[in-house]
């Protein structure tokens, strides 16, 4: 596992500030700007971002999450797209060159959204393990819905009762050996420990359960007509969150694709591949710069 030192910066957009943080790399090229998962924070593609070292890379908190606080404007899918439309502006500003989006998981369902709605200001774009089939339907749907009544509860419980239940290390911990697929103790370990520091990093109950609303109700297949800019698509064919075959029938149907499937690695390319999944977003970048 390889990580590098990065430095917090404060990324102001009006009257909301945002934390984020810069790896090192080479200024003389255009900035990765990355989007977390859900309910993560920016630690989660340290593994990523630590191994790209061709050019820098920016993480921020998503609002709600570690160091961000959440919107005023709500944690809804509108939300979201409009606040990462001016932190894309205000990167682009500060590095004085546009950067390239990449977004895991939920943050791949906002960056295909800001994508579609701003397509002159996004040229390109990387999706690791993106959200491709309705969360709501299908085979995971009973437990999505029961995903959601946890979090509803945690909103609605007294708020000594509701934050002991959104942060239960019980129950963070079986989310996290619901996701990661390694055989590799060491790396389980490492996985299974930051989930149980970050996983409770979010801001209050009310916006974590509307994030999360919003992560299920959305995905990236809804804007795929509208992605014609060159995509690396980042995926495990171990995916239970978002399966394969679904992702394979929405890169079919891109324009301008290229595709990476991982053998053997579920929903956390970002720990369990990272060195691939970094070399492959490098290869892109560069022939993007």
């Amino acid at each position: 596992m390889r990580t590098r030192d990065s430095h917090r910066i404060e990324l102001r957009l009006g009257a909301h500030a945002t934390a984020a943080w810069v790896h090192p790399g080479s200024s003389a090229r255009r900035p990765l700007l990355v989007v977390h998962g859900f309910r993560g924070d920016h630690h989660g593609m340290d593994l990523i971002a630590g191994s790209i070292d061709d050019r820098e890379v920016i993480v921020p908190d998503l609002p709600g999450f570690g160091d961000t606080r959440p919107l005023e404007a709500g944690s809804g899918l509108d939300s979201y797209i409009e606040y990462l439309s001016f932190l894309r502006a205000e990167v682009a500003r500060r590095w004085e060159t546009e950067p390239i989006l990449v977004g895991h998981s939920f943050g791949s369902i906002l960056v295909s959204h800001l994508a579609a709605a701003h397509p002159d200001a996004v040229p390109e774009l990387v999706l690791i393990n993106p959200i491709t089939s309705p969360a709501l339907e299908g085979s995971a749907r009973f437990l999505t819905a029961l995903t959601r009544a946890y979090y509803d509860l945690g909103a609605r419980l007294p708020e000594r009762a509701g934050r002991a239940l959104l942060d239960s290390r019980i129950i963070v911990r079986a989310m996290s050996e619901m996701m990661a697929t390694t055989r590799d103790r060491g790396l389980r370990r490492y996985i299974h420990d930051q989930h149980a520091r970050y996983f409770s990093s979010f801001a209050d109950r009310d916006s974590l359960a509307e994030a999360y609303a919003t992560s299920v109700a959305h995905t990236v297949t809804e804007v795929a007509p509208s992605l014609t800019m060159p995509t690396l698509v980042i995926a495990g064919d171990r995916d239970a969150i978002a399966p394969i075959g679904p992702t394979r029938e929405f890169v079919s149907a891109l324009p301008a694709v290229r595709v990476v499937e991982l053998a053997g690695v579920g929903h956390l390319v970002h720990y369990e591949r990272s060195e691939e999944a970094a070399s492959a977003i490098m290869d892109f970048a560069a022939e993007r710069d």
